[in-house]
């Protein structure tokens, strides 16, 4: 399910045209369609759900709303975590701290404490330190700290520089070869219940060739730990899998990619867990922009629109591309650059770009804005955080304000 289609030469999300968003909450707003959020949730569920003891928990980094979260907790689906705010934002939707995994490279004490407190199913250690710190934390509270140790298989996964994970040089985990050595001594601390291993090798993968050749890496290190005395339960194969932000974007299905797990994973006997993020919520939702102006330029025009860079970060922070469509196109186009109205060269949306013919109070979408967009937001230049709408069916809900500077301490 896509979620947005043209009805009537009018760009819909589900059953409601986006003019009557705009109408109701002004531009610039982020809208999710909560059917398509669904179709993705339980299309990437059901494509692994044969495997062993398979658990999901959702990359809440991708998309904190509360809302979207407590559909997904709905649907099945714990939370991987980086942080206390994003702790407080899952249980808060109603998931359950079993299903509850804090990875990350920077835990702090308190937020360690923090989790331990709310009773999280999974720590994913990034350093022996680290280990022996959550164990004392525990041992101070009675209890053994439930983790998994984060390896960096030294695997380039093929994607931008700025979010891969998984090469030696990368700041995640621990290097592969360091990690049996490292389990032995973990594992015999007094507060630690550690199970197994966890990897991720980036993001916007489009290739399952890299995660194929980590997971391989991960099943070696499996039996070297067994055959060293450790009872491996559990591996985390974290997330990654990309999406089409281009029409002509090829990625994997996901049937293709619970095919190769299915065959990388033969023999582990261990449960997996699977933190998927982007491919569930990056196609649930648009940016909606109103056209500022279009201004002349040296070689192609500016289409200045509502939106900017703190709307949307991706383009200025990785050239990433997302698709600008008119809400109402004429059926016309043009080649113009596309910019938002803060004060960076760098707040552009596309340069040289072939796009429907828009006009001065036209209103338009950026595309696939559902993971990173709202997420990433800020009030630079003193702008508002946009409202978010989640569509279903025929209605839809606020389900963020647009908070204003005023709201902000000075």
């Amino acid at each position: 399910m896509n979620g947005f289609d043209y009805r009537g030469g009018v760009l819909h999300a589900e059953n409601v045209p986006l003019s009557a968003i705009a109408d109701a909450v002004g531009t610039p707003v982020h809208v999710y369609s909560a059917g398509a959020l669904r179709h993705a949730a339980t299309g990437f569920k059901a494509a692994l759900g044969h495997l062993p003891s398979p658990r999901f928990a959702f990359a809440v980094k991708a998309n904190p709303n509360s809302a979207v979260l407590r559909l997904l907790a709905d649907a099945g689906y714990g939370a991987d975590i980086v942080s206390s705010g994003e702790l407080r934002r899952a249980l808060a939707a109603g998931i359950a701290p079993a299903g509850i995994v804090f990875s990350g490279v920077g835990k702090t004490d308190r937020e360690i404490g923090d989790a331990l407190d709310a009773g999280i199913g999974q720590f994913n250690l990034e350093l022996e330190e680290e280990g022996r710190v959550l164990a004392s934390l525990a041992r101070d509270r009675g209890i053994r700290a439930p983790a998994v140790l984060r390896v960096n298989p030294d695997i380039d996964g093929g994607t931008h520089a700025k979010i891969s994970t998984g090469r030696r040089e990368n700041k995640f985990g621990v290097a592969i070869a360091d990690a049996p050595d490292m389990y032995d001594r973990l594992a015999r601390l007094e507060g630690m219940d550690l199970r197994g291993i966890a990897l991720h090798i980036g993001s916007q993968l489009g290739d399952l060739g890299p995660l194929e050749a980590a997971y391989r890496r991960v099943g070696a290190l499996v039996f070297e730990l067994r055959r060293r005395g450790h009872g491996i339960t559990r591996v985390d194969l974290g997330g990654g899998l990309g999406i089409p932000y281009r029409s002509d974007d090829a990625m994997p299905s996901f049937d293709e990619y619970g095919a190769m797990v299915t065959r990388a994973t033969d023999g582990w006997n261990v449960g997996l867990t699977f933190e998927p993020g982007r491919v569930i919520a990056g196609p649930a939702g648009v940016l909606l922009t109103r056209v500022i102006w279009v201004k002349p330029g040296a070689t192609y025009p500016f289409v200045i629109v509502d939106a900017a860079m703190n709307d949307l970060a991706r383009p200025a922070l990785y050239d990433a591309y997302h698709r600008f469509a008119a809400v109402m196109p004429s059926g016309e186009t043009m080649t113009a650059n596309i910019a938002g109205p803060v004060c960076e060269t760098g707040d552009v949306f596309g340069m040289a770009r072939t796009i429907d013919r828009v006009e001065r109070g036209d209103l338009a979408v950026l595309e696939t804005t559902g993971a990173y967009g709202a997420a990433m937001a800020s009030t630079y230049n003193c702008r508002p955080l946009s409202p978010q709408i989640l569509v279903d069916g025929d209605s839809f809900t606020v389900v963020g304000d647009r908070i204003m500077p005023a709201e902000f301490a000075a």
